[in-house]
């Protein structure tokens, strides 16, 4: 139990760290290539950080067990917004540009809309119970391919940084290798924090629906949360929102519909409409909080965090 308790510090002391450096290189990237922070975001460190969820994806439906596929990439959706862009913005507002509410958010919206009215096959047809195929899973890489689309052209929107140049630390190299080192000790810090919080709740006794509820989505969200507030922090605005952004959509268009494609359909037995519903009001309300005054409050900060705090509530009842 102690050393678990050490591995447990170690690895939140190392995961705040290399989320640290990873804000910065991302930063000092977009600086130097003159292109939009909210790009870097958007790719490398949104889809970087998402490495435990594909992990998890992949293993849990290859093996059969549908349910932890699915609870990770919606339960990933709701923590990104509800838990983790609600406690940034507590922690400091988050101030959304104009380009983002125009375009990033409502693609997020579209994306999430689009999932969600995947999942209600029930609705359309009450003999049909919920189920996700590989039809489902393709018009969700069609839309991921549509959004690669627009990244694409987001490469030759040059951004004018003239007056930001004295913060550039790195050479874009350096900037990269940092990238990446410090996604790797994320992803491995996040490994170590829910291995050793796995052992710590199984010898305290605690049921595993719990653990698998606040250990596996929370742990595997880690990464983006320790970005999210570190950027929040910094005033890197476009990456912490950008990153959530892109995260959410790899998660539902890429962590999960690889693996159905290649191993086939999934049941979503045990999944209801208030978890659907929740997920689609994670993009809904991010795009009108976004949207209000341009800026994430504290207040609804607080209010994405109460959301968050009466689904896990109904979770456990």
């Amino acid at each position: 139990m102690i050393i678990d308790i050490l591995l447990l510090i170690i690895g939140f002391v190392f995961i705040i760290k290399a989320s640290d450096v990873l804000v910065d290189s991302a930063s000092n990237l977009a600086l130097k290539l003159k292109v939009p922070k909210i790009l870097i975001a958007l790719t490398i460190v949104s889809f970087g950080t998402c490495a435990p969820e594909v992990a998890i994806s992949f293993q849990s439906i290859s093996s059969s067990d549908s349910v932890i596929a699915f609870a990770n990439v919606i339960g990933s959706c709701i923590v990104n917004v509800f838990l983790i862009v609600g406690l940034a913005s507590f922690i400091h507002p988050i101030k959304i540009k104009h380009n983002t509410i125009k375009k990033e958010l409502p693609i997020l919206f579209i994306v999430t809309t689009v999932f969600s009215i995947l999942m209600l096959d029930s609705l359309f047809n009450p003999l049909t119970p919920n189920s996700f195929s590989k039809s489902d899973a393709f018009v969700l890489i069609l839309l991921f391919i549509l959004f690669l689309l627009y990244l694409f052209q987001m490469l030759f929107k040059k951004t004018n940084y003239e007056e930001e140049d004295i913060k550039i630390k790195y050479h874009p190299i350096v900037c990269l290798i940092l990238l990446v080192v410090s996604i790797i000790l994320i992803i491995f810090s996040s490994d170590l924090i829910i291995n050793s919080a796995k052992d710590i709740a199984y010898g305290l006794g605690i049921s595993e629906k719990i653990i698998t509820m606040f250990v596996i989505v929370i742990g595997t969200s880690l990464p983006e949360m320790i970005m999210t507030v570190t950027s929040a922090k910094k005033g890197e605005f476009d990456i912490a929102i950008g990153n959530i952004i892109g995260t959410n959509i790899f998660n539902v268009c890429v962590v999960l519909t690889l693996p159905i494609i290649i191993y086939g359909d999934i049941s979503l037995d045990g999944f209801g409409f208030v978890d659907i519903l929740m997920v689609f009001l994670t993009s809904f309300i991010l795009f009108i909080f976004a949207r209000s005054q341009k800026t994430i409050t504290k207040l609804e900060g607080a209010i994405m965090l109460l959301y968050f705090i009466i689904y896990y509530i109904y979770l456990i009842i």
